[in-house]
């Protein structure tokens, strides 16, 4: 099922998609849908179609959740004891569809980072897949490890959308292929395409958890593709696509 937000009645309002409508899920945001089907016990899909309404509206997608909390994971070899797994942030840093991802004014390489996100239920089961742009200051990250967090915390540093896929159409995620595109002045300055998931999910899903219990409603970003490095200017768009997903679409702007 693919299930997001849209704005109705005047707020974020959880919705069940189709290619060029949805229909409104009522005083739910995702989270709570989200939340609510793992403390009854329900299929998300089947809560979702349950408190639906059943004529569908004409609407765009707004970030898909308000995540809880957001982790993400480097690549890693399999070889390696841990997978490397930061803490990304929480909603507070994290953008949807059309909204401007941010260049730290401090930073001269802010670079978009394209991946496939798993959206978490309880105890860490799988629930759902987004798409994510891990936006980091890489030049403050190579100055000192220590400045991990600056590079990659700060304001519009994650964009999230435009829906989420429940697991049950997206049996594996590593069969899934992203496209990313960055363009600049109507000029295309970057243009490739990586498999899905770059580690296995369930490993690092299993780390992430370990004396950490994540909340139903968070979003784990899983792993960076191996794209050449791009600095972002103000004004660029990225694209990031995956076809059974949809496409992320975000200007860049400097914080102020």
């Amino acid at each position: 099922m693919r299930l997001g937000q849209i704005k109705w009645n005047g707020r974020a309002t959880a919705a069940i998609f189709n290619h060029t409508s949805a229909r409104p899920i009522p005083d739910y945001t995702l989270c709570e849908l989200i939340s609510r089907a793992e403390k009854e016990g329900a299929g998300l899909s089947e809560l979702a179609e349950e408190l639906s309404i059943p004529k569908p509206v004409r609407a765009e997608p707004l970030i898909p959740i308000q995540p809880r909390e957001v982790w993400a994971s480097d690549h890693s070899p399999l070889e390696e004891s841990r997978p490397r797994i930061f803490f990304k942030g929480t909603a507070r840093v994290c953008v949807g569809p059309g909204q401007a991802i941010g260049i730290r004014p401090d930073s001269r390489f802010t670079a978009p980072e394209p991946e496939l996100a798993v959206v978490l239920g309880a105890k860490g089961r799988v629930v759902g897949y987004t798409l994510a742009n891990d936006v980091s200051a890489r030049d403050i990250e190579r100055e000192h490890p220590h400045y991990l967090a600056q590079s990659k915390t700060f304001q519009a540093s994650c964009a999230l959308g435009p829906i989420m896929v429940t697991t049950d159409e997206i049996p594996d995620p590593f069969a899934l292929t992203v496209f990313c595109t960055v363009t600049r002045e109507g000029a295309t300055i970057f243009e490739g395409e990586f498999s899905g998931a770059r580690s296995p999910v369930a490993r690092v899903v299993e780390f992430l958890m370990r004396a950490n219990p994540v909340p139903a409603g968070s979003v784990l970003l899983t792993g960076a593709a191996d794209m050449q490095d791009v600095a972002l200017r103000e004004g660029d768009e990225v694209s990031i696509r995956v076809d059974q997903i949809g496409e992320l679409r975000n200007p860049a702007a400097i914080l102020a």
